[in-house]
Order: structure tokens, then sequence, then C-alpha cells
């Protein structure tokens, strides 16, 4: 394993309802300057953040499975479906979008959430009923993996969230100086994303791991099953968003260009 650091320089951007939403994109659209263009079937990643209420207007999607995480604040979702719904801090709202749906979004003052698109089997996917479901912070499973170590699975063993992607996701949040071992499959990679200090992550056995701070995307295959040794080095705490998915997948995948 070969952890690559992207800084946010090398990262998308977006803005939404006249600048009200700023996004961050790890992962972005063609043409919004975003250096990883995907990983398997993570074809979407958006760190937004907003100042004052905002808001997205109606508008569709169709096949793709799209979960937004509430870090901080609040969304509000309406669809076609008939939905009108709101979920706080720590929550998630998830679309299966399937043979199509359009949506709208509000997101309250001082909010910060992810919005994530996953890529199942298309040609398949665009044959389902679309889907909407909503799950609160105290819904997910929530250790302590050591006194200094809180692990919170989004997706996952023990999470209500179930995809048709073959996708995992932990949000944690690690004290100065400690560290979590992962252990990874082998044909499965590593996207990360960290919120909130610094750190380094590689292989358990590395010499020297790959070093990032705040904002930095971290990207890492494991051709092989590794341990992955993820470590706080900074003064205060990390907090690092982490999906493990497939590589490769046996479907064939929407073609994203430049």
């Amino acid at each position: 394993m070969q952890p690559r650091i992207y800084s946010p320089a090398m990262q998308g951007r977006g803005a939404f309802d006249g600048g009200r939403i700023l996004e961050q994109k790890p992962i972005g659209f063609p043409g919004e300057g975003a250096v990883v263009k995907r990983v398997g079937p993570l074809f979407y990643w958006a760190w937004a953040t907003s100042t004052e209420d905002a808001m997205i207007g109606l508008h569709p999607h169709q096949g793709f499975e799209i979960m937004t995480y509430v870090v901080e604040g609040a969304a509000f979702h309406g669809d076609t479906l008939g939905t009108n719904s709101t979920v706080g801090t720590g929550g998630v709202q998830l679309m299966k979008t399937g043979s199509g749906v359009s949506h709208q979004e509000r997101i309250s003052a001082r909010s910060e959430l992810f919005q994530i698109w996953f890529e199942p089997d298309l040609s398949e996917a665009v044959r389902r009923q679309p889907t909407y479901e909503q799950y609160e912070d105290g819904e997910f499973p929530s250790v302590q993996a050591s006194p200094e170590v809180r692990i919170k699975t989004v997706i996952g063993d023990g999470a209500p969230v179930k995809l048709t992607v073959d996708a995992r996701m932990w949000d944690m949040e690690l004290e100065a100086g400690s560290r979590h071992r992962l252990e990874v499959p082998e044909g499965y990679s590593l996207a990360a994303l960290a919120i909130r200090g610094q750190g380094t992550l590689g292989a358990v056995d590395a010499l020297e791991p790959a070093a990032f701070g705040q904002k930095d995307f971290i990207f890492a295959p494991a051709d092989s099953g590794t341990a992955v040794d993820i470590r706080s080095t900074g003064s205060t705490v990390l907090r690092l968003v982490v999906i493990q998915v497939p590589t490769t997948v046996s479907y064939p995948l929407y073609p994203k260009r430049a």
C-alpha cells in the first residue's frame, strides 16, 4: 500500500445558492478541478459548508445511491416521492434514485455535511423503484476502540444504512498521540478525508507512513490484504472520515472524463 495525499488545491470546488453553500470536492464532477475522478464505485464526494440558511432547488437524479451525512447542523430533504424531512447532526439521508426521482435540499446556517454518490450496476439500478430513507445519529453504532479512539460505523457492521454497492464507512476521532489499526481486505481501497487535525496513514510495517493535514484527501489502494495504521500526530483531535470500496467491480462503470 502506498497512500497518496491530495491537498485542497488538488480537489474540486463548487458553490450553490449564490455562494451560501461552498463545497470542497475530494472527488468531483468533470471540470470541477478534482485530480481524483473516482475510487472504484465511489463516484463523487463533496464536503459542503454554509454560514447561513441555504437551499438547492428541485433537480433530478437516476441510478446512483446518494447519501448525505450531516457533520454539523441540519439538512432538509424534499422529493417527488412525497418526502419532507429534516435530519440533524450525525444523521444520514439516503436516496436510492433508481428509475428517477427529483429532490430539493436546504441546510441550516453553520452547517457542514457530505454528499457522497455510490455507483451500483446502473443497468439494473434504473429498473428499480426510487426510495428514500433517513437515520438519526443515535441509530449508528459508536464504540471506544480504545480510551483515546472513537469509531462510528456509518456503513457496515451494525449500521442501518444498506447499499447495493459494496462499501463501508467510518467516522473516526483520535485523541492527540493515539492510533488505530484498520484491516483492509485484498482488492479494496480506502478513501479518507481529514476534517479536523492531522496525522499519518500507512501499512503497519511502513517505515514512512504518509503524513496529512486538515482538509487533505487520502487515497490508499490495497493490492493485497493489509493492516493500516492511522495515527493522530497533532496537538488536537484527529477526525477522519474513511470509506472502503472495492478497487474494481464486475460491472461497467459510468464513464467519467476530465
